[in-house]
């Protein structure tokens, strides 16, 4: 008998919640990029379970640089009978042939070590080029692009929440815009491309998660936090641990990402997140109360006396009232099920 996945609960959630956007998939063709990372798992692990559960008799072909590298990580995924693996790079992959009917582009990792700024920026504008004119050539009718709320800039402090229509940009003087300006111009790209073609191409500006998958040790604070929980050290923050951020479950993230490349409209972006805003120092705390309540909690630096708190929150509203889209699972329980699928790992 084959091992039950410790996600079976939240996938028939999210194949629940999609059931009705499915039925254009059945027999059709998808094409995913950035398939093997935290997003991507998520992606392959929701497709494969609607394509199952539905028997919707569909197929997706990933992109990926290792597939050798993901058929170790995820054997299951790796080894469904609707998972083809094309390795190459996103800017320069050789076009499957044949149709295609959507295409998932997720592809472009904000924090890796072995690239360069220019690296990046590359792949993530020369990437999108790409996949679009891969898109046009392959008679795609549906693409998603996972951009960020980086496009917007810094959110200004009195901004309590950004909605779609905000109109800051990054600072094109700081190096660190390179991920946010790339990502407009992956927009930008997708747009120009839809007009004068039957490509409808969507957008979803992603914030921040949590969920199994979330590396515990990269630059994501709930994850060193949980990771932290787990073994039972001190949870550290090395800065002062006012900034505001909000925090969307995964399985909730999947449901609005379907959503957003199904029904939106072409040429739409939409905020992909949640808008209950809490401090990295509250965060810290909550992850405590939930995991390890005996946590000793490390603040590094004292917040500047009348300065106010830095914010990367969104507004949802558009996303509710055009999508019916909103946030299900709270953060403690999105914290505990994170944790619980990471002790579900077998050990080596």
């Amino acid at each position: 008998m084959a091992p039950v996945n410790p996600l079976e609960d939240d996938l028939n959630f999210i194949t629940g919640q999609t059931r009705g956007l499915w039925e254009e998939a059945r027999g059709k063709r998808f094409f995913i990029t950035g398939g093997t990372g935290f997003f991507g798992c998520w992606l392959l692990e929701s497709f494969c379970h609607a394509n199952r559960t539905l028997a919707l008799d569909a197929s997706a072909t990933v992109l990926t640089r290792d597939s050798c590298g993901f058929r170790s990580k995820a054997p299951h995924l790796a080894n469904d009978s609707a998972i083809e693996f094309l390795d190459g790079d996103v800017r320069s992959f050789n076009f499957p042939s044949g149709e295609f009917a959507c295409v998932v582009h997720a592809a472009t990792d904000p924090g890796s070590a072995h690239s360069t700024q220019l690296e990046l920026l590359d792949t993530i504008v020369e990437g999108t080029r790409h996949v679009l004119q891969f898109a046009v050539a392959s008679r795609v009718q549906k693409l998603v692009l996972t951009s960020s709320g980086a496009v917007y800039g810094t959110q200004p402090p009195e901004v309590e929440k950004m909605a779609e229509s905000f109109s800051g940009s990054p600072d094109l003087t700081s190096p660190r815009a390179f991920y946010g300006e790339g990502k407009r111009m992956a927009e930008l790209l997708c747009h120009l491309y839809s007009q004068g073609s039957t490509l409808q191409c969507k957008v979803a500006r992603c914030f921040a998660f949590a969920g199994p998958h979330l590396p515990l040790d990269a630059n994501f604070a709930i994850g060193n936090f949980i990771g932290n929980a787990l073994r039972r050290e001190p949870l550290r923050i090395t800065g002062d641990g006012t900034p505001l951020r909000s925090y969307l479950y995964m399985a909730d993230a999947m449901i609005w990402l379907w959503t957003i490349l199904f029904r939106a409209p072409s040429a739409r972006a939409y905020n992909l997140g949640s808008d209950q805003a809490l401090s990295i120092r509250e965060l810290a705390q909550r992850v405590a109360n939930v995991l390890s309540p005996a946590a000793e909690i490390i603040v590094e630096q004292q917040p500047v006396p009348g300065r106010l708190p830095m914010r990367y929150v969104p507004s949802i509203a558009l996303a509710k009232q055009e999508l019916g889209l909103s946030p299900t699972v709270d953060l403690d329980e999105a914290i505990r099920r994170t944790a619980n699928w990471y002790k579900s790992l077998p050990r080596n």
